[in-house]
């Protein structure tokens, strides 16, 4: 399973910079750029902090996709 999420649309929908939301929850601004991109996986504590700063549930942020299976 793959991790989806739409940080960077809730994050826009706000007016927030990835900045600004990096600094709401005390990471990097390219910690933000890695989990809107895909390639960082939150903790717990992360997606629950940016769920309550974005005003949104943890799930309307990321969800599972089921990755593509590769031919063998």
């Amino acid at each position: 399973m793959k991790l989806a999420n739409r940080l960077k649309k809730i994050r826009l929908r706000n007016h927030l910079t990835q900045e600004a939301l990096a600094g709401k929850v005390d990471v990097t601004r390219q910690t933000i750029i890695a989990i809107e991109k895909g390639k960082f996986g939150p903790t717990v504590t992360l997606a629950l902090s940016l769920a309550q700063v974005l005003d949104v549930s943890v799930e309307e942020l990321f969800w599972l996709e089921p990755e593509e299976k590769k031919d063998e």
